[in-house]
């Protein structure tokens, strides 16, 4: 099955910015093991949850992306700010900052809220 860790896209502006959020239960598929007394969202699926997000602002090939491949290739600066827990709603911004159209590589800031709380960037 697609391993899809967005729910709703708020906010779409194609080679500009998006917003996604994901409804984070205790249904969610990570939380047995991570961790089985104290449930947390993995910072590693905030992280691919930002760039599903991402991959959403490079989606229209007239703004130099492309309906068939993305590739994540990097991360820099990761910070985890606070615990998202079951009940959470995660709210995901991410902004396109430069594009190399020529090679398809694009670089983004991305931040991650609850409740306006910021849990990642």
């Amino acid at each position: 099955f697609p391993f899809l860790l967005v729910d709703r896209v708020i906010e779409y502006q194609p080679g500009v910015t998006a917003v996604g959020i994901k409804n984070v239960t205790i249904n969610d598929n990570f939380f047995p093991g991570h961790f089985p007394e104290r449930p947390i969202m993995p910072g590693v699926l905030m992280v691919e949850a930002m760039a599903q997000v991402g991959g959403l602002v490079m989606l229209q090939p007239e703004v130099g992306g492309s309906r068939e491949n993305f590739f994540f290739a990097g991360i820099d600066k990761v910070r985890f700010r606070k615990p998202v827990i079951a009940g959470d709603t995660l709210v995901m911004r991410m902004t396109l900052i430069k594009l190399q159209k020529r090679f398809g590589i694009a670089k983004m800031d991305g931040k991650a809220y609850v409740g306006g709380d910021l849990v990642c960037e």
